[in-house]
Protein backbone atom coordinates (compact mmCIF):
# COMPACT_ATOMS: atom_id res chain seq x y z
CA UNK A 1 0.00 0.00 0.00
CA UNK A 2 3.67 2.40 0.79
CA UNK A 3 3.65 2.22 -3.29
CA UNK A 4 1.62 5.25 -3.55
CA UNK A 5 3.97 7.75 -1.59
CA UNK A 6 7.20 5.86 -1.00
CA UNK A 7 8.69 7.27 -4.79
CA UNK A 8 8.26 10.71 -3.36
CA UNK A 9 10.92 10.24 -0.52
CA UNK A 10 13.86 10.28 -3.41
CA UNK A 11 13.22 14.06 -3.64
CA UNK A 12 15.03 16.23 -1.53
CA UNK A 13 12.95 18.35 0.91
CA UNK A 14 12.02 21.28 0.03
CA UNK A 15 11.67 23.90 2.67
CA UNK A 16 7.82 23.07 3.93
CA UNK A 17 5.03 22.77 2.41
CA UNK A 18 2.92 26.05 1.98
CA UNK A 19 5.82 27.49 0.45
CA UNK A 20 7.31 25.37 -1.75
CA UNK A 21 7.45 26.19 -5.47
CA UNK A 22 6.67 23.82 -8.82
CA UNK A 23 9.56 21.45 -9.20
CA UNK A 24 11.01 22.10 -13.04
CA UNK A 25 12.03 19.35 -14.25
CA UNK A 26 14.85 19.34 -16.49
CA UNK A 27 13.52 18.87 -20.57
CA UNK A 28 14.37 15.42 -22.28
CA UNK A 29 16.86 14.88 -25.40
CA UNK A 30 13.88 14.38 -27.34
CA UNK A 31 12.49 17.99 -26.30
CA UNK A 32 13.80 21.19 -27.09
CA UNK A 33 14.35 23.42 -23.77
CA UNK A 34 11.13 25.78 -23.01
CA UNK A 35 12.69 29.37 -23.74
CA UNK A 36 12.38 31.52 -20.70
CA UNK A 37 9.46 33.70 -19.84
CA UNK A 38 9.78 36.82 -21.51
CA UNK A 39 7.08 38.99 -19.59
CA UNK A 40 9.91 39.27 -16.68
CA UNK A 41 13.02 40.67 -16.05
CA UNK A 42 15.11 37.87 -13.92
CA UNK A 43 18.37 40.07 -14.54
CA UNK A 44 19.21 41.62 -10.67
CA UNK A 45 20.79 45.09 -11.68
CA UNK A 46 17.20 45.47 -13.18
CA UNK A 47 15.25 44.28 -10.48
CA UNK A 48 17.34 46.44 -8.27
CA UNK A 49 16.92 49.28 -10.50
CA UNK A 50 13.39 48.89 -10.68
CA UNK A 51 13.00 49.37 -7.25
CA UNK A 52 15.06 52.84 -6.84
CA UNK A 53 12.72 53.90 -9.71
CA UNK A 54 9.78 53.14 -8.18
CA UNK A 55 10.61 54.52 -4.86
CA UNK A 56 11.41 57.39 -6.46
CA UNK A 57 8.31 57.53 -8.96
CA UNK A 58 6.38 57.51 -5.51
CA UNK A 59 8.34 60.45 -4.10
CA UNK A 60 8.30 62.41 -7.06
CA UNK A 61 5.28 62.14 -8.49
CA UNK A 62 1.30 63.07 -7.58
CA UNK A 63 -0.05 59.91 -6.81
CA UNK A 64 -3.42 61.20 -6.68
CA UNK A 65 -3.28 62.58 -9.93
CA UNK A 66 -1.97 60.38 -12.23
CA UNK A 67 -4.78 57.97 -10.54
CA UNK A 68 -7.08 60.45 -13.29
CA UNK A 69 -5.09 59.65 -15.75
CA UNK A 70 -6.08 57.42 -18.62
CA UNK A 71 -3.56 54.24 -18.86
CA UNK A 72 -2.33 55.30 -22.37
CA UNK A 73 -1.58 58.91 -21.33
CA UNK A 74 -0.12 57.20 -18.07
CA UNK A 75 2.23 54.84 -19.70
CA UNK A 76 3.71 57.86 -21.90
CA UNK A 77 4.54 59.38 -19.10
CA UNK A 78 6.06 56.27 -17.47
CA UNK A 79 8.01 55.76 -20.59
CA UNK A 80 9.50 58.87 -20.68
CA UNK A 81 10.59 58.66 -16.85
CA UNK A 82 11.80 55.19 -17.32
CA UNK A 83 13.67 56.30 -20.80
CA UNK A 84 15.33 58.99 -18.96
CA UNK A 85 16.67 57.27 -15.91
CA UNK A 86 17.78 54.48 -17.72
CA UNK A 87 20.40 56.77 -19.72
CA UNK A 88 21.39 58.21 -16.33
CA UNK A 89 21.84 54.89 -14.47
CA UNK A 90 23.39 53.67 -17.81
CA UNK A 91 20.86 50.22 -18.23
CA UNK A 92 22.71 48.77 -21.21
CA UNK A 93 19.13 47.04 -22.66
CA UNK A 94 17.56 46.38 -26.48
CA UNK A 95 14.88 47.93 -27.16
CA UNK A 96 12.59 44.50 -26.01
CA UNK A 97 14.24 44.78 -22.86
CA UNK A 98 13.11 48.23 -21.88
CA UNK A 99 9.71 47.90 -23.30
CA UNK A 100 9.12 44.76 -20.89
CA UNK A 101 10.99 47.46 -17.76
CA UNK A 102 8.41 50.00 -19.12
CA UNK A 103 5.62 47.31 -18.55
CA UNK A 104 6.84 46.47 -15.46
CA UNK A 105 7.22 49.59 -13.94
CA UNK A 106 3.52 50.57 -15.69
CA UNK A 107 2.33 47.23 -13.47
CA UNK A 108 3.10 48.46 -10.17
CA UNK A 109 1.98 51.84 -10.58
CA UNK A 110 -1.41 50.72 -11.86
CA UNK A 111 -1.61 47.66 -9.84
CA UNK A 112 -1.20 47.58 -5.91
CA UNK A 113 1.78 49.74 -6.20
CA UNK A 114 5.42 48.83 -4.42
CA UNK A 115 3.92 45.56 -3.08
CA UNK A 116 2.97 43.91 -6.81
CA UNK A 117 5.78 42.40 -7.63
CA UNK A 118 5.65 40.56 -4.26
CA UNK A 119 2.24 39.55 -5.46
CA UNK A 120 3.42 37.61 -8.39
CA UNK A 121 6.75 36.41 -6.40
CA UNK A 122 6.09 32.84 -6.09
CA UNK A 123 8.60 32.00 -3.19
CA UNK A 124 5.79 34.79 -0.94
CA UNK A 125 3.50 33.11 1.26
CA UNK A 126 2.81 36.55 3.37
CA UNK A 127 3.21 40.43 3.10
CA UNK A 128 2.63 42.05 5.96
CA UNK A 129 2.59 45.68 6.60
CA UNK A 130 3.24 47.72 9.25
CA UNK A 131 2.81 51.32 8.36
CA UNK A 132 3.96 52.90 4.95
CA UNK A 133 7.60 51.98 5.58
CA UNK A 134 8.01 48.93 6.94
CA UNK A 135 7.02 45.45 4.77
CA UNK A 136 8.44 42.12 5.83
CA UNK A 137 7.42 38.80 3.50
CA UNK A 138 7.39 35.38 4.56
CA UNK A 139 9.65 32.80 2.22
CA UNK A 140 10.17 29.26 2.93
CA UNK A 141 8.90 30.25 6.27
CA UNK A 142 11.36 32.64 7.40
CA UNK A 143 10.26 36.07 8.15
CA UNK A 144 12.43 38.94 6.09
CA UNK A 145 11.71 42.77 5.49
CA UNK A 146 11.08 43.50 2.21
CA UNK A 147 12.92 45.95 -0.30
CA UNK A 148 9.75 48.37 -0.82
CA UNK A 149 7.80 51.31 1.11
CA UNK A 150 5.06 53.50 0.35
CA UNK A 151 5.36 57.15 -0.26
CA UNK A 152 3.17 57.99 3.49
CA UNK A 153 0.37 56.76 4.79
CA UNK A 154 -2.11 57.97 2.64
CA UNK A 155 -0.60 56.26 -0.46
CA UNK A 156 -0.96 52.91 1.75
CA UNK A 157 -4.55 53.66 2.03
CA UNK A 158 -5.37 54.38 -1.20
CA UNK A 159 -3.55 50.78 -1.84
CA UNK A 160 -5.18 49.17 0.76
CA UNK A 161 -9.13 50.90 -0.15
CA UNK A 162 -8.08 49.70 -4.05
CA UNK A 163 -7.63 45.98 -2.55
CA UNK A 164 -11.02 45.70 -0.67
CA UNK A 165 -12.67 47.95 -3.17
CA UNK A 166 -12.49 45.37 -5.80
CA UNK A 167 -14.58 43.08 -3.51
CA UNK A 168 -17.03 45.76 -2.69
CA UNK A 169 -15.85 46.72 0.99
CA UNK A 170 -13.93 49.79 2.47
CA UNK A 171 -11.69 50.79 5.37
CA UNK A 172 -12.11 54.16 7.29
CA UNK A 173 -12.34 55.68 10.91
CA UNK A 174 -15.91 54.27 11.00
CA UNK A 175 -14.97 51.03 9.73
CA UNK A 176 -11.58 50.37 10.91
CA UNK A 177 -11.06 46.38 10.32
CA UNK A 178 -11.84 44.49 7.73
CA UNK A 179 -11.05 40.61 6.78
CA UNK A 180 -11.82 39.97 3.07
CA UNK A 181 -10.73 37.50 0.74
CA UNK A 182 -9.55 38.45 -2.87
CA UNK A 183 -10.52 37.81 -6.29
CA UNK A 184 -7.31 35.33 -6.72
CA UNK A 185 -8.71 33.98 -3.54
CA UNK A 186 -5.88 35.63 -1.15
CA UNK A 187 -6.84 36.73 2.21
CA UNK A 188 -6.62 40.31 2.95
CA UNK A 189 -7.29 41.46 6.93
CA UNK A 190 -6.68 45.13 7.78
CA UNK A 191 -6.32 47.16 10.67
CA UNK A 192 -6.22 51.10 10.48
CA UNK A 193 -6.48 54.42 12.77
CA UNK A 194 -7.81 54.58 15.16
CA UNK A 195 -7.64 50.98 16.19
CA UNK A 196 -4.15 50.96 14.84
CA UNK A 197 -1.96 53.37 16.96
CA UNK A 198 1.17 53.55 14.61
CA UNK A 199 -0.21 53.05 11.19
CA UNK A 200 -2.28 50.96 8.87
CA UNK A 201 -1.56 47.06 9.55
CA UNK A 202 -2.32 44.33 6.40
CA UNK A 203 -1.58 41.30 6.68
CA UNK A 204 -1.92 39.42 3.14
CA UNK A 205 -2.04 35.43 2.96
CA UNK A 206 -1.63 34.82 -0.65
CA UNK A 207 -3.64 31.86 -2.49
CA UNK A 208 -1.37 29.05 -3.21
CA UNK A 209 -1.34 28.43 -7.13
CA UNK A 210 -0.84 24.82 -6.83
CA UNK A 211 -2.66 23.00 -4.19
CA UNK A 212 -0.50 20.23 -2.38
CA UNK A 213 -1.59 16.27 -2.06
CA UNK A 214 -0.49 13.95 -0.06
CA UNK A 215 2.25 12.89 -2.60
CA UNK A 216 3.67 15.88 -2.55
CA UNK A 217 3.77 16.65 1.60
CA UNK A 218 6.04 13.46 2.00
CA UNK A 219 8.11 14.58 -0.86
CA UNK A 220 8.63 17.72 1.09
CA UNK A 221 9.10 15.87 4.53
CA UNK A 222 5.96 17.18 6.07
CA UNK A 223 4.57 14.13 6.53
CA UNK A 224 5.97 10.09 6.57
CA UNK A 225 4.42 7.89 3.95
CA UNK A 226 2.95 5.22 6.29
CA UNK A 227 0.90 8.47 7.76
CA UNK A 228 -0.06 9.64 4.79
CA UNK A 229 -0.91 6.43 3.52
CA UNK A 230 -3.60 5.70 7.12
CA UNK A 231 -4.58 9.70 6.61
CA UNK A 232 -6.14 8.43 3.11
CA UNK A 233 -7.93 5.51 4.24
CA UNK A 234 -8.98 7.02 6.63
CA UNK A 235 -10.59 9.89 4.43
CA UNK A 236 -12.01 7.08 2.09
CA UNK A 237 -13.24 5.51 4.87
CA UNK A 238 -15.65 8.50 5.99
CA UNK A 239 -13.74 8.50 9.45
CA UNK A 240 -14.26 12.09 10.92
CA UNK A 241 -10.94 14.10 11.37
CA UNK A 242 -10.29 17.48 13.19
CA UNK A 243 -6.88 18.74 12.51
CA UNK A 244 -5.44 20.93 14.60
CA UNK A 245 -2.43 23.54 14.73
CA UNK A 246 -1.64 26.88 15.13
CA UNK A 247 -1.58 29.72 13.12
CA UNK A 248 -0.02 29.25 9.88
CA UNK A 249 0.90 25.89 10.28
CA UNK A 250 -0.61 24.58 7.13
CA UNK A 251 -4.34 23.33 8.24
CA UNK A 252 -5.94 24.33 5.26
CA UNK A 253 -3.04 22.89 2.97
CA UNK A 254 -3.33 19.59 4.59
CA UNK A 255 -7.45 19.88 4.50
CA UNK A 256 -7.00 20.42 0.85
CA UNK A 257 -4.99 17.19 0.67
CA UNK A 258 -7.10 14.98 2.59
CA UNK A 259 -10.54 16.00 0.70
CA UNK A 260 -8.50 14.68 -2.42
CA UNK A 261 -9.67 10.98 -1.11
CA UNK A 262 -12.66 11.63 -1.14
CA UNK A 263 -15.12 9.60 -3.65
CA UNK A 264 -16.28 11.62 -6.48
CA UNK A 265 -19.66 10.55 -5.77
CA UNK A 266 -20.44 12.43 -2.66
CA UNK A 267 -21.64 15.86 -2.56
CA UNK A 268 -19.53 18.15 -0.13
CA UNK A 269 -20.50 21.50 1.62
CA UNK A 270 -17.16 23.55 2.23
CA UNK A 271 -18.06 26.21 5.54
CA UNK A 272 -15.60 29.23 5.72
CA UNK A 273 -14.75 32.82 6.84
CA UNK A 274 -12.92 32.89 3.96
CA UNK A 275 -12.99 30.48 1.06
CA UNK A 276 -9.20 28.93 0.67
CA UNK A 277 -10.25 26.02 0.07
CA UNK A 278 -9.82 24.11 -3.38
CA UNK A 279 -11.59 20.77 -3.23
CA UNK A 280 -11.52 18.94 -6.64
CA UNK A 281 -14.85 16.86 -6.52
CA UNK A 282 -17.63 17.83 -9.37
CA UNK A 283 -20.40 17.94 -6.03
CA UNK A 284 -19.10 20.96 -4.06
CA UNK A 285 -21.14 23.60 -2.94
CA UNK A 286 -19.18 26.81 -1.25
CA UNK A 287 -20.91 28.75 1.85
CA UNK A 288 -18.84 31.55 2.77
CA UNK A 289 -19.75 33.49 6.14
CA UNK A 290 -20.56 37.63 5.60
CA UNK A 291 -19.82 40.27 7.90
CA UNK A 292 -22.08 43.04 9.27
CA UNK A 293 -21.94 46.16 7.12
CA UNK A 294 -21.58 49.56 8.32
CA UNK A 295 -24.96 49.80 10.17
CA UNK A 296 -24.59 46.14 12.09
CA UNK A 297 -26.77 44.33 9.87
CA UNK A 298 -26.60 41.52 7.70
CA UNK A 299 -24.01 39.35 9.28
CA UNK A 300 -24.07 35.58 8.77
CA UNK A 301 -22.42 33.50 11.19
CA UNK A 302 -21.00 29.92 10.61
CA UNK A 303 -23.30 28.25 12.76
CA UNK A 304 -26.26 29.67 10.37
CA UNK A 305 -24.11 28.18 7.65
CA UNK A 306 -23.65 24.84 9.16
CA UNK A 307 -27.44 25.03 9.90
CA UNK A 308 -28.59 25.54 6.56
CA UNK A 309 -25.83 23.19 5.49
CA UNK A 310 -27.60 19.83 6.81
CA UNK A 311 -30.72 20.85 4.52
CA UNK A 312 -28.68 20.73 1.30
CA UNK A 313 -28.34 17.26 1.59
CA UNK A 314 -24.33 16.48 2.10
CA UNK A 315 -22.54 13.42 1.89
CA UNK A 316 -19.67 15.36 4.35
CA UNK A 317 -19.46 18.92 5.67
CA UNK A 318 -16.01 20.48 5.84
CA UNK A 319 -15.94 23.47 8.26
CA UNK A 320 -12.53 25.28 7.16
CA UNK A 321 -12.25 26.54 10.86
CA UNK A 322 -14.57 26.06 13.95
CA UNK A 323 -13.94 28.85 16.07
CA UNK A 324 -16.96 29.36 17.80
CA UNK A 325 -20.61 28.08 18.68
CA UNK A 326 -20.82 26.10 15.51
CA UNK A 327 -18.96 23.18 17.00
CA UNK A 328 -22.33 22.00 18.44
CA UNK A 329 -24.07 22.23 15.18
CA UNK A 330 -20.78 20.25 13.87
CA UNK A 331 -20.94 17.58 16.07
CA UNK A 332 -24.72 17.03 15.54
CA UNK A 333 -23.72 16.85 11.89
CA UNK A 334 -20.72 14.58 12.30
CA UNK A 335 -23.04 11.96 14.79
CA UNK A 336 -26.50 12.27 12.47
CA UNK A 337 -25.56 10.62 9.05
CA UNK A 338 -22.87 13.08 8.09
CA UNK A 339 -19.79 10.67 9.08
CA UNK A 340 -16.06 11.55 7.41
CA UNK A 341 -17.15 15.22 7.67
CA UNK A 342 -13.54 17.63 8.30
CA UNK A 343 -13.06 20.23 10.32
CA UNK A 344 -9.71 22.21 11.40
CA UNK A 345 -8.97 24.23 14.93
CA UNK A 346 -6.54 26.36 16.76
CA UNK A 347 -4.74 24.42 19.38
CA UNK A 348 -1.23 23.44 20.07
CA UNK A 349 -1.84 20.25 20.52
CA UNK A 350 -4.65 17.10 20.61
CA UNK A 351 -5.86 17.57 23.86
CA UNK A 352 -6.27 21.48 23.74
CA UNK A 353 -7.91 21.01 20.49
CA UNK A 354 -10.33 18.99 22.16
CA UNK A 355 -10.44 21.07 25.42
CA UNK A 356 -11.11 24.60 22.96
CA UNK A 357 -14.23 22.07 21.19
CA UNK A 358 -15.52 21.88 24.69
CA UNK A 359 -15.17 25.85 25.09
CA UNK A 360 -16.93 26.14 21.58
CA UNK A 361 -20.31 23.80 22.49
CA UNK A 362 -21.12 25.91 25.61
CA UNK A 363 -20.55 28.83 23.47
CA UNK A 364 -24.29 27.44 22.08
CA UNK A 365 -25.71 28.69 25.32
CA UNK A 366 -27.75 25.02 25.92
CA UNK A 367 -28.00 23.36 28.84
CA UNK A 368 -25.92 20.16 28.27
CA UNK A 369 -23.51 19.25 31.00
CA UNK A 370 -19.79 18.91 30.73
CA UNK A 371 -20.06 14.73 30.69
CA UNK A 372 -22.36 14.73 27.49
CA UNK A 373 -20.71 17.67 25.38
CA UNK A 374 -17.89 15.16 26.11
CA UNK A 375 -19.60 12.13 24.94
CA UNK A 376 -20.74 14.01 21.77
CA UNK A 377 -17.22 14.96 20.78
CA UNK A 378 -15.78 11.31 21.54
CA UNK A 379 -18.97 9.61 19.59
CA UNK A 380 -18.37 12.15 16.30
CA UNK A 381 -14.35 12.40 16.03
CA UNK A 382 -12.01 9.25 15.25
CA UNK A 383 -9.03 11.03 14.21
CA UNK A 384 -6.94 14.47 15.15
CA UNK A 385 -4.33 15.30 13.32
CA UNK A 386 -2.07 17.62 14.93
CA UNK A 387 0.18 19.99 12.79
CA UNK A 388 3.32 22.86 13.84
CA UNK A 389 5.59 24.94 12.42
CA UNK A 390 8.86 24.75 13.89
CA UNK A 391 11.54 27.68 14.59
CA UNK A 392 13.10 26.27 11.42
CA UNK A 393 9.84 26.93 9.43
CA UNK A 394 9.54 24.07 8.41
CA UNK A 395 5.63 23.22 8.98
CA UNK A 396 5.28 18.75 10.07
CA UNK A 397 2.27 16.52 11.21
CA UNK A 398 3.65 16.04 14.57
CA UNK A 399 1.35 13.62 15.61
CA UNK A 400 -1.61 11.39 14.19
CA UNK A 401 -3.92 11.10 17.73
CA UNK A 402 -7.41 8.74 17.83
CA UNK A 403 -10.03 8.67 20.18
CA UNK A 404 -11.04 5.80 21.71
CA UNK A 405 -13.88 6.62 24.02
CA UNK A 406 -14.79 8.02 27.70
CA UNK A 407 -13.79 6.94 30.95
CA UNK A 408 -14.74 8.56 33.47
CA UNK A 409 -16.17 11.40 31.73
CA UNK A 410 -12.38 12.22 30.16
CA UNK A 411 -11.97 11.77 26.66
CA UNK A 412 -9.29 8.68 25.88
CA UNK A 413 -6.48 9.80 23.13
CA UNK A 414 -3.68 7.57 21.98
CA UNK A 415 -1.26 8.32 20.00
CA UNK A 416 -0.77 6.46 16.50
CA UNK A 417 2.11 8.75 14.71
CA UNK A 418 4.57 11.03 16.22
CA UNK A 419 7.34 13.69 15.37
CA UNK A 420 10.27 13.53 17.53
CA UNK A 421 12.54 15.61 17.96
CA UNK A 422 16.47 15.11 18.00
CA UNK A 423 18.14 18.39 18.07
CA UNK A 424 18.91 21.31 15.86
CA UNK A 425 21.57 21.91 13.47
CA UNK A 426 24.08 24.02 12.55
CA UNK A 427 22.36 25.80 10.14
CA UNK A 428 19.14 26.09 12.51
CA UNK A 429 17.33 23.23 10.80
CA UNK A 430 15.49 20.88 13.65
CA UNK A 431 16.44 17.44 13.14
CA UNK A 432 14.05 14.56 14.10
CA UNK A 433 12.05 11.50 12.70
CA UNK A 434 8.55 10.29 12.32
CA UNK A 435 7.98 7.45 14.68
CA UNK A 436 5.20 5.09 15.12
CA UNK A 437 4.04 4.06 18.54
CA UNK A 438 2.88 0.74 18.34
CA UNK A 439 -0.43 0.88 19.22
CA UNK A 440 -2.87 -0.15 16.36
CA UNK A 441 -5.74 2.09 15.90
CA UNK A 442 -8.69 0.34 17.21
CA UNK A 443 -11.10 1.32 13.77
CA UNK A 444 -8.25 -0.85 11.29
CA UNK A 445 -11.64 -3.70 11.33
CA UNK A 446 -13.03 -0.95 9.76
CA UNK A 447 -11.06 0.17 7.31
CA UNK A 448 -10.59 -3.77 6.39
CA UNK A 449 -14.15 -4.08 6.00
CA UNK A 450 -13.95 -0.81 3.29
CA UNK A 451 -11.17 -2.24 1.41
CA UNK A 452 -7.89 -0.75 2.86
CA UNK A 453 -5.87 -3.57 4.67
CA UNK A 454 -2.42 -2.90 5.94
CA UNK A 455 0.79 -5.21 6.79
CA UNK A 456 1.30 -6.59 10.09
CA UNK A 457 4.41 -4.61 10.87
CA UNK A 458 2.56 -1.05 9.63
CA UNK A 459 2.36 0.08 13.18
CA UNK A 460 5.06 -1.52 14.47
CA UNK A 461 7.50 0.97 17.30
CA UNK A 462 10.01 2.84 15.69
CA UNK A 463 11.19 5.24 13.27
CA UNK A 464 8.89 4.66 10.06
CA UNK A 465 10.34 7.41 7.41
Amino acid sequence: MLSRFMPEMTKPAQPHAEEAVAESQPASASEPAAAPEPSKLIRQDLIDAKVRLHRKLIDDLNLAVLERLSKEELRSQIADVVGDYVRSERLLLNARELDLFISEVFDELTGLGPIEPLLKDPSVSDILINGHEKVYVERFGKLEPAPVRFKDESHLLRIVNKIVGAVGRRVDESQPMIDARLSDGSRINVAVRPVAVDGPLISIRKFAEKSFDLERLVAVGSISPRMAELLAAAVAARLTILVSGGTGSGKTSLLNALSANISHDERLITIEDAAELRLQQPHVGRLETRPPNIEGRGEIRQRELVKNALRMRPDRIIIGEVRGEEAFDMLQAMNTGHEGSMATIHANNARDALSRLNQMVGMAGLAMSEASIRAQIASAITLIVQLQRFSDGRRRVSGISELTGLERDVIQLQDIFKFVRSGVSSDGQVRGEFRATGLRPSFMEELAVRGHTFPSDFFDPGHVK
